[in-house]
C-alpha cells in the first residue's frame, strides 16, 4: 500500500510541476506576476524533479539558469539516491 501512495504522490506531484511551469512560461510571455524561482525549486524537491526537468525542455524555461540547469538534475538524483536506500531497507540489503 505503502508503494502505491509512494506512486500516485510521485505521479501528481510530477504532473503538477510540469503544469506551473508552463504556467510560469506563458505569464513570463505575457508579462504578468510570475511564480517565484523558490518555489519553481520547491516543488522540484518535493519529487517534481522530472516533471520540472521535462517543464524545462518542453517550454524551453529557466534553461539559461544555472539554478535551474544544475539544481534540477542535481535533485534528480538525490531524489533517486533516496528511493534506492529505502529500496535497499526494505529488503534488508541495508541496514
Amino acid at each position: 500500500m505503502k508503494g502505491l501512495f509512494l506512486s500516485l504522490y510521485l505521479v501528481v506531484i510530477n504532473v503538477v510541476t510540469f503544469v506551473v511551469y508552463g504556467i510560469d512560461k506563458r505569464r513570463a510571455i505575457k508579462g504578468k506576476w510570475r511564480i517565484s524561482e523558490k518555489a519553481l525549486i520547491m516543488l522540484a524537491v518535493c519529487g517534481g524533479s522530472i516533471g520540472a526537468w521535462i517543464g524545462m525542455q518542453v517550454f524551453r524555461h529557466k534553461t539559461k539558469h544555472l539554478l535551474f540547469v544544475i539544481g534540477v538534475p542535481l535533485i534528480f538524483f538525490v531524489e533517486i539516491g533516496i528511493v534506492i536506500y529505502f529500496i535497499l531497507m526494505s529488503y534488508h540489503i541495508i541496514g
